[in-house]
């Protein structure tokens, strides 16, 4: 139940993810200039026929955002009794959820960019958040995988890390024009995190391995996505279909960017708790030894009188010298 619940969070928010680039690239963000009404309905009671334009993006962008809100707040509710990780995790997605509604509805109430780069972050957080409650509730995901070494748990890590960044930069890039900032990420992203999905392919993980290789494709797709959204916002050259091409382009790659962050997310996921069976291995192993040992100094410590009556042999007493006469 919770497992289905976590996919079907995870799907909407990547037609939320979809909805947000829509409404970022056709500039509609501000279409609906009053929140948490809709030109003073009731969000939920507005009707169908006032969504033209840009308020169809930005309403559609409000109304599945309010069915992640609840479907998020079943999830948390779903993972209440699984567990002390699963339930500050569930609990941790209903609080992301919630400040990042409310980030949305202030990005339209005080007309700041800044909320804008800030909403759409949290959003690529929640998503990857979501995407690591979904391995988590698996029956395969809930099984640690082969160890590895710490380096390597490092590296997923900073893999993750270092998406994540790339795609706060991407914000930068639409709100600020921060193209430096972008293109140096895609340079650190296109260096690590090859070298850990080829890393982590060799050590036969029924999780990694696929990931590994599904990551490779994403990546290369990206690529292609990245230097047509550069070239269709920043040359003057000719691009087939045009306004809709300029449109798609951008949003799409949004999307495989939060699909790699997803993906590092469960790589760095799966290393972690890798390590941390291991970690625990190790703990047993040396609280076994150490009852070991302490069995055996005890027993060199027993006095030797004590063990022969135990055995059932009389104690030796020797007899007292008579003195001399």
């Amino acid at each position: 139940m919770a497992h289905r619940l976590a996919l079907a969070t995870l799907v909407a928010t990547c037609v939320l993810i979809l909805l947000g680039g829509l409404v970022t690239n056709t500039g509609a963000a501000l279409a609906v200039p009053d929140w948490p009404s809709t030109f003073g309905h009731n969000m939920f009671l507005f009707p169908w026929s006032g969504m033209v334009g840009g308020i169809f993006y930005e309403h559609s962008h409000r109304l599945i955002g309010a069915v992640v809100g609840l479907l998020t707040l079943g999830l948390a509710a779903a993972l209440w009794p699984l567990g002390s990780r699963l339930r500050r995790l569930g609990l941790l997605a209903a609080i992301v959820v919630l400040a990042q509604g409310l980030l949305g509805g202030l990005r339209v109430v005080l007309l700041q960019d800044t909320l804008a780069i800030f909403h759409g972050s949290l959003a690529q957080a929640f998503f990857a958040l979501l995407a690591a409650i979904a391995l988590l509730t698996t029956p395969r995901g809930a099984v640690a995988g082969p160890p590895v070494e710490r380096e390597l748990q490092g590296l997923t890590l900073l893999a993750a890390g270092l998406v994540y960044a790339q795609i706060v930069f991407g914000a930068l890039l639409t709100h600020a024009g921060r193209v430096d900032l972008h293109l140096a990420g895609a340079v650190a992203v296109f260096v690590v995190v090859p070298i850990v999905t080829a890393r982590l392919r060799r050590t036969g993980d029924a999780v990694a391995v696929p990931v590994s290789r599904l990551i490779l494709v994403l990546l290369g797709i990206q690529l292609l996505l990245g230097v047509g959204s550069f070239l269709a916002r920043f040359s003057s050259l000719w691009i087939p279909g045009e306004q809709l091409t300029v449109l798609l382009l951008p949003v799409a790659h949004r999307l495989v960017g939060s699909l790699i962050l997803a993906a590092t997310v469960i790589l760095a996921v799966r290393s972690v708790a890798a390590a941390e069976k291991e970690a625990e291995q190790e703990k047993r192993s040396r609280q076994a030894t150490d009852r070991a040992l302490t069995i055996h100094d005890r027993g060199d410590r027993t006095p030797r009188s004590h063990a022969a009556s135990l055995s059932g042999h009389p104690r030796y007493e020797p007899t007292s010298r008579l003195p001399l006469q």
